[in-house]
């Protein structure tokens, strides 16, 4: 399995994909011109493959600026993952396979209360919410 590009024509049933079950988002936040991005790519394509449950999305953050406009990306390649409408961790990752994969592992095995506690900080960067409003306004 590859990881979705969030597009302009495809953000409904990404939305819809996000909303229909208990599983985890994965987004990985990068642009075009960026050259470890681009290399990235195949790296975030094979997380989606080693982890096929969950939903892994690839986002542009200058063609989805409107979505993701002030999450505050600080370098590239950066991970939002979350469980429903909790967001586990934000942030930079270096860009090997098996860190990634780490992190990822660890960010799965948390509980409900270990998310509660994670997400209590982090409404703003919630991307469900957010491409539900992009569909509404």
């Amino acid at each position: 399995m590859t990881a979705l590009t969030l597009e302009a024509n495809n953000r409904r049933q990404v939305a819809e994909w996000l909303l229909q079950d208990d599983t985890w988002t994965v987004a990985c936040l990068c642009a075009a011109w960026c050259d470890t991005c681009l290399a990235y790519r195949a790296t975030f394509d094979a997380l989606a493959a080693r982890h096929p449950l969950q939903h892994f999305v690839w986002i542009d953050i200058e063609d989805q600026a409107d979505l993701v406009g002030d999450f505050d990306v600080e370098n590239f390649p950066t991970l939002l993952i979350q469980r429903r409408d909790r967001v586990a961790f934000f942030g930079v990752v270096l860009p090997e396979l098996r860190i990634a994969d780490r992190l990822l592992t660890a960010q799965f095995e948390k509980n409900d209360a270990e998310l509660a506690a994670a997400a209590a900080n982090s409404a703003v960067l919630n991307l469900r919410q957010r491409l539900i409003g992009t569909l509404t306004s």
